[in-house]
């Protein structure tokens, strides 16, 4: 989702050639894989269960999730991130966005990542999640490079968008950022597909060592090619950590706000990992 300013943009235009708790600049024009809404029959490729949260308990499990609290100060967001806007309750995480004015900012939200705690290498990784579809709002699960809390800057650690949508868009997005040889200059690469985003659906990745495909509903709509350290992402073969979190505002969405629609809130079933062969 996500850091940094005076960033250099590029776009990756072919498949072949490709992608602490910061965010990252995204770019709506991406190449684009567009399809029908799927219907839901996501089922991991052969593997095994190696780490969950299904939210089952009535708070959150701090043992798997780290809650961040502050304005990320990026990206012009305007939510102040706190855990009091983070609940579990009926098997569910539910992270709500609320008009409340804490810390300087106008809106609170609520952001959790793995840091620390679950930094996989590989794997299918995987969240079933109802977005709210509010204007001004911008959900994401999404990971990124464990190296940023030992030094390395966005985008040298990797970033992999597994879902992200805006406002009241259909649009499901899947991206990858990394730096292109040389220095950190931004490159992405990704796609999209559309679903009814305010119905439960599993998103999800399938990443190994030679590349990383998005999912909805096991629907692949975007495969982006790592096989090795195809122009410098060797970063996409070291760990990286898992965030959810319900940004308001910033440079992907705008700023314009239906206050009149909050709170809102983005409703996480489950968040799986598996193993892959």
């Amino acid at each position: 989702m996500k850091p940094i300013l005076n960033i250099t943009k590029g776009a990756v235009a072919a498949m072949i050639l490709l992608a602490l708790t910061t965010s990252c600049k995204k770019d709506l024009n991406k190449p684009a894989a567009s399809q029908t809404d799927p219907t839901e029959v996501s089922t991991p490729r052969a593997g095994t269960l190696v780490w969950s949260d299904e939210f089952n308990g009535t708070s959150v499990n701090t043992n798997n999730w780290n809650i961040i609290n502050g304005n990320p100060g990026v990206n012009n967001e305007k939510e102040f991130y706190q855990s009091s806007n983070i609940t579990v309750s009926g098997g569910f995480l539910n992270i709500t966005a609320r008009k409340q004015s804490v810390g300087g900012q106008p809106y609170t939200s609520g952001k959790l990542t793995t840091a620390g705690k679950f930094q996989p290498t590989y794997g299918r990784i995987e969240a079933r999640i109802k977005l709210p579809a509010v204007q001004g709002t911008w959900p994401a699960f999404w990971t990124l490079g464990a190296s940023i809390n030992n030094g390395t800057p966005w985008p040298s650690c990797g970033e992999m968008d597994i879902m992200e949508q805006v406002n009241t868009s259909s649009t499901i997005l899947g991206t990858m950022h990394w730096a292109v040889a040389g220095g950190n200059q931004h490159t992405q690469y990704g796609g999209n597909t559309t679903t009814s985003v305010t119905d439960f659906h599993t998103y999800a990745i399938e990443w190994t060592s030679t590349g990383i495909k998005w999912f909805v509903d096991g629907n692949n709509y975007v495969t982006g090619n790592i096989t090795n350290n195809i122009n410098n992402t060797g970063a996409f073969h070291n760990p990286f950590f898992i965030i959810l979190n319900l940004a308001i505002g910033g440079d992907l969405p705008g700023n314009t706000i239906n206050d009149g629609a909050l709170p809102c809130t983005m409703q996480v079933d489950y968040v799986r990992v598996y193993s892959l062969p």
